[in-house]
């Protein structure tokens, strides 16, 4: 038996390891080569200080001049002192190259089907299969693919959770003339390979300890599919989630009844479909996400927020919150640019 643990650094890198029982953090990532900084290996220097972001754990011994109550209760933890209990993931605030962690696998995945699931939108469905492992990645991290018969590569968020069989899904905005979005309305076919790099980026669930609000602009909704079948697999998260998606016409939302099914499967999920150039017959929230917040609700309990989406949204979002008095929250956001071109 052991425990799977991410290692995520400031750089967006992320090392998977497996921990014994009983061992030290740092130990197992030493063995796996993956060399921490260190410098007393007895609790006191601090040089290898971390974030715990999910999991449990205990830590064998911990200076007052290490890390004070405050870092304590902020989870933050000494790798050579750490010994986890479960499945975890850690925080480090330095690039991996500082510690010779592998970079992101390289492997090739064959096309299994592309779906349009509205006007603007398609799921790639892939398969790496050939490789001898299941592909890890944290829920809401992404890969980049690249697009076959061209140098070019593009970034997208995983759409579901790692698996045994490694399937593989991808949410893709089809734009007018790009590489990747010509390349699967003209010229992909089931059975050609892909090449993708994985895992990548610092945008990713953490353990939901209060209650979370989602806000998805576009194909950004890919990460929280990933997030939601997190929580939906672990039947809720203990706490409410409300995700708000918007899209500039109705014709572009999508997996709306994949996003229903998680009503039934995730206690206390609801989400809020919002368009910003509605049709006559659109009956639903209309406008800009941050029309449609809550500052009351929001100002009345401590929350996190997740922002994935283009950088306008996100920008808007953020400057929202800057004008709202509200409770304690925690802001986590991935912009991106138009995939595709």
């Amino acid at each position: 038996m052991s425990f799977t643990v991410a290692l995520n650094f400031a750089d967006g890198a992320s090392s998977f390891i497996q921990v014994k029982p009983g061992e030290l953090l740092l130990d197992a990532a030493l063995r796996q080569g993956i060399s921490l900084p260190l410098d007393c290996r007895e609790g006191v220097c601090g040089t290898c200080q971390g974030q715990c972001e999910s999991g449990r754990y205990e830590q064998d011994y911990v200076d007052d001049e290490a890390l004070s109550p405050r870092d304590l209760a902020e989870r933050k933890v000494l790798a050579c002192q750490t010994r986890v209990q479960s499945d975890a993931s850690f925080y480090f605030d330095h690039a991996a190259s500082l510690c010779h962690a592998a970079g992101p696998l390289r492997v090739s995945a064959r096309v299994l089907a592309v779906e349009q699931v509205s006007a603007s939108t398609a799921i790639l469905h892939l398969c790496a299969g050939q490789h001898p492992q299941p592909l890890q990645y944290l829920p809401g991290q992404y890969a980049r693919l690249k697009v076959p018969g061209s140098e070019q590569w593009r970034a997208y968020s995983f759409a579901n959770l790692p698996n045994p069989g490694n399937r593989l899904q991808f949410l893709i905005r089809l734009l007018p003339d790009g590489a990747m979005s010509n390349y699967l309305r003209d010229g992909c076919q089931p059975g050609q390979l892909i090449e993708l790099e994985a895992p990548m980026g610092s945008f990713y669930l953490r353990e939901v300890r209060r209650p979370l609000v989602l806000v998805a602009g576009g194909t950004g909704l890919s990460a929280f599919l990933g997030m939601l079948d997190a929580m939906a697999e672990r039947g809720g998260c203990g706490q409410p989630v409300r995700l708000f998606y918007g899209v500039n016409q109705e014709d572009d939302l999508c997996e709306q009844a994949r996003l229903e099914g998680y009503k039934a499967r995730i206690p206390g999920f609801d989400y809020t479909p919002v368009v910003s150039r509605p049709g006559d017959a659109w009956r639903g929230r209309a406008g800009y996400i941050p029309d449609h917040l809550d500052a009351q609700a929001l100002a009345a309990q401590a929350f996190d927020m997740y922002l994935c989406g283009p950088p306008p949204m996100i920008e808007a979002v953020r400057g929202w919150l800057a004008g709202q008095a509200l409770a304690e929250h925690q802001l986590y956001s991935e912009k991106f640019l138009q995939s595709g071109r």
